[in-house]
């Protein structure tokens, strides 16, 4: 615990990257299995995430991306996007994937197929929209600490329009819809921020006992 600790004062979100500096395949490997691994309501997994290595493409989203720098310059470019109109058809590749996984009949998981349906399927679309878009920030956290963990610095970003992400990387068409985008890599040494004292509330602030 004395290392996450250490790990989360010694992340932040990071400005500037070292654009000569690749995070290897072993370590994504590793981030992708730490996302993979994310808890999520239900175990329902509700969004994708692409990584968008393409510079040419990743030139096209600067713009839309408020012009920062971290998105050509980083590593690696990943978008959260989370599965639009969730519904029946999700929640039935779920339950073949527990039935394959634990050796059972998909008769016997009818009775929690039903519920997350009488759950979710039931919400108006805006609703099922806003739960999964909020899915993708759990996955997020996973991502985060596993990246610290490495010495991998991770840009957490909502400063972009979505709508065209949505469009420059043909996310409408696969029912998805960006969320949340994270740049990955190393900080560079002209960046001032990491050298900033980390703010955060006093736990007397914070936390509320009752």
């Amino acid at each position: 615990m004395s290392n996450f600790i250490k790990n989360a004062n010694w992340r932040y979100a990071t400005k500037k990257f070292d654009a000569t500096k690749k995070v290897s395949q072993e370590d994504l490997n590793i981030l992708k299995e730490a996302v993979r691994l994310s808890a999520s309501s239900y175990g329902l997994q509700p969004y994708k995430v692409i990584f968008v290595e393409n510079p040419e493409i990743r030139a096209k989203l600067q713009p839309v991306a408020w012009g920062q720098s971290q998105i050509v310059d980083a590593s690696h470019l990943l978008v959260f996007a989370n599965i639009t109109d969730f519904g029946d058809t999700q929640i039935d590749a779920h339950i073949n994937n527990i039935a394959v996984t634990r050796g059972l009949p998909t008769d016997a998981l009818k009775g929690y197929s039903d519920f997350m349906k009488s759950k979710i399927s039931s919400l108006p679309a805006e609703n099922r929209n806003v739960w999964t878009s909020k899915q993708t920030y759990i996955a997020l956290t996973n991502l985060l600490n596993a990246a610290a963990e490495l010495g991998i610095d991770v840009t957490p970003m909502e400063g972009f329009e979505a709508d065209k992400f949505n469009e420059i990387l043909g996310l409408e068409a696969l029912g998805l819809n960006a969320s949340l985008v994270a740049t990955i890599g190393y900080r560079h040494t002209e960046d001032d921020t990491q050298n900033y004292a980390k703010v955060r509330k006093s736990n007397e602030e914070l936390f509320i006992n009752l």
